[in-house]
């Protein structure tokens, strides 16, 4: 029997329209637009000026605190000017603006590096490797790799878990990446293991990516340490908990990490970028981005620099389809409509979907009818039509009380609703003001 997580989920249409398609190298921007902060945590500190040349892989932008990440440049240039650009958040950021120096376009392409499987590097060389080529959490947290593997001493971890299950529709960044770079992940895998001196891996991957399920069980046959776990296809079975509570039936305490209970997790996007930053000092310059839609005519998956607008991915399938009603920054499920397709690529950028008017448009909503379908598939456990009304009335620290901060936004319970309540939005709004009232008192 497959594994899962027990408690609540859902499945929604898969819409892998982009599976079978390898991933291309997309052509280099004329200008890229590469904002300061990709990553959870403080913005990074800005080291460059008006006028300067800059070189592919120089940082500028350097980690200003702990929790906090290295900006590279992804292509040869000239810094144009230091701007506030609004990026997939809607907001505006500040952004290095970078011309392509286009005499240095035979730099940018990819080199072809073959597979090197010697592990030369201690693990505080290692940690040194990560933590200076800017790796973030390639899976959509951001969260700054560095920072997962600064083990103290009091947190004994003894598993790490690769988390390959991409169960947002549309999405298949992760899935081609496993089936065309299996090797290189494997190696990766083992760098962590090396850097943690842990002694088990397990790669957890939904049912529905059989091909990669072989890939990497054929990559990873000669060290038995490292194990695959095909799971049954279910949402959001990609959270940390979730994919924890289903490969080795161990629960995060309700605020707490997945080290508490003994845990490191990372993406495959984030093992690959490791595994290059580590044997070949590649920073994280360019990331796959799935770009897809069921009316796009070329949907594919691409290798992008970052800071690449996202109008040349759209260009590249074919342009924006007549009736477009939104373009979203990711999947359907957990993603966000962007403003318009200038804003850039950044490192949590693992999709860009085209929705229809017609799978786009949202039924009129009515008064929750006490369904309890919303309680039914909640991960968490929690009470999201009793969190929205809270939320809408106001109430935020019953709200609190009620562990609106444990809600991970999988909109699993806006999905099912037959109201159609916009419960995920709510909740959203709610745990913006409770966490500003948290700061507030601290």
């Amino acid at each position: 029997m497959l594994k899962t997580f027990p408690k609540g989920g859902i499945h929604p249409a898969e819409n892998k329209i982009t599976s079978s398609k390898e991933i291309k190298r997309m052509p280099i921007p004329k200008v890229v637009y590469v904002p300061i902060a990709q990553h959870i945590g403080i913005p990074s500190e800005i080291i460059v000026d008006r006028k300067d040349k800059v070189e592919i892989g120089q940082v500028v932008a350097k980690s200003s605190g702990f929790v906090s990440s290295n900006i590279h440049s992804p292509v040869a240039g000239t810094v144009t000017k230091l701007d506030m650009i609004v990026d997939t958040s809607g907001y505006k950021k500040q952004c290095i603006v970078i011309r392509t120096d286009q005499k240095n376009e035979s730099n940018f392409e990819e080199p072809n590096f073959p597979l090197k499987k010697e592990i030369s590097m201690d693990q505080k060389d290692i940690l040194k490797h990560i933590t200076d080529s800017g790796i973030v959490g390639l899976g959509g947290a951001t969260f700054p790799s560095h920072v997962k593997l600064d083990l103290k001493n009091d947190n004994h971890v003894d598993c790490l878990i690769i988390n390959g299950v991409e169960c947002e529709p549309y999405l298949t960044a992760d899935h081609r990446l496993m089936l065309e770079k299996a090797d290189e992940i494997i190696v990766g895998i083992q760098i962590l293991m090396h850097a943690l001196h842990i002694q088990e891996a397990v790669i957890g991957i939904e049912n529905n990516k059989k091909d990669a399920i072989k890939a990497l069980k054929k990559a990873a046959q000669s060290d038995k340490r490292i194990k695959v776990a095909a799971l049954q296809v279910k949402y959001p079975q990609g959270s940390e908990k979730q994919l924890i509570k289903a490969i080795i039936k161990r629960e995060v305490p309700k605020g707490g990490l997945p080290m508490d209970v003994g845990i490191i997790v990372h993406n495959v996007g984030t093992i690959f970028a490791i595994y290059q930053a580590v044997q070949y000092d590649r920073p994280l310059i360019e990331r796959v981005v799935t770009v897809t839609g069921k009316k796009i005519e070329n949907a594919s998956n691409f290798w992008v620099k970052i800071g690449t607008p996202i109008k040349d991915l759209v260009n590249e399938v074919g342009g924006i389809p007549e009736g477009t009603r939104k373009i979203v920054n990711g999947g359907p499920m957990m993603g966000k409509a962007i403003k318009n397709t200038d804003v850039p690529v950044t490192k949590g950028t693992s999709g860009i979907l085209v929705i229809s008017e017609d799978e786009a448009s949202r039924g009129e909503p009515k008064n929750c009818i006490r369904c309890g379908e919303c309680v039914d598939v909640c991960p968490m456990g929690l009470e999201p039509h009793l969190l929205m009304n809270l939320t809408e009335k106001g109430i935020y620290e019953t709200a609190a009380n009620e562990d609106i901060m444990t809600c991970i936004e999988c909109g699993s319970c806006s999905y099912v609703c037959p109201s159609h309540r916009p419960l995920l939005d709510y909740i959203r709004f709610g745990k913006s003001i409770v966490k500003k009232l948290n700061t507030a008192k601290n």
